[in-house]
């Protein structure tokens, strides 16, 4: 059975922490080959893997990993705190 296709925000999230693929690569514990490889979605990571990398950028699995198509992550930010009965303060 083919696995679900993963989308993932890994190569935006290194990119405004200014990390190389090396430095993300050395942090989770794999080749940097790798990194590339998630990044183009050619590669979903394991269970462990991906919450190595959610550790990294201090997200939780479910900002950076979808089955879905990805929306920016400001506008689920403020989705969510509109579910959340909140004010967006701008």
């Amino acid at each position: 059975m083919k696995g679900r296709k993963l989308y993932n925000r890994i190569l935006v999230l290194r990119k405004e922490r200014g990390m190389s693929r090396k430095d993300l690569a050395e942090k989770i514990g794999v080749n940097f080959q790798t990194v590339g490889y998630l990044e183009r979605e050619e590669y979903n990571p394991s269970l462990d893997l991906a919450f190595r990398i959610s550790e990294v950028f201090g997200l939780p699995v479910e900002m950076i990993f979808s089955t879905d198509p990805m929306k920016p992550l400001s506008e689920e930010l403020m989705a969510q705190r509109k579910q959340a009965g909140g004010q967006n303060d701008v």
